[in-house]
């Protein structure tokens, strides 16, 4: 299942592009919203691969 987690910042960008062609911005506009997701991720990912170095998986 973790081998997979690359797969959600990719998901949750491409729903951001779709939303933001939707509503007229460019990706230029949403630019704050891609970092929010990124910044969102990179915690996911590392509190997962905290929790496994924890408990020696």
């Amino acid at each position: 299942m973790i081998r997979l987690f690359f797969l959600l910042p990719i998901l949750m960008c491409a729903i951001w592009w779709w939303y933001l062609n939707q509503r007229g911005y460019t990706a230029k506009q949403g630019l704050k919203g891609y970092l929010y997701i990124l910044a969102f991720n990179t915690i996911i990912i590392g509190f997962f691969a905290l929790m496994i170095w924890v408990t020696n998986y």
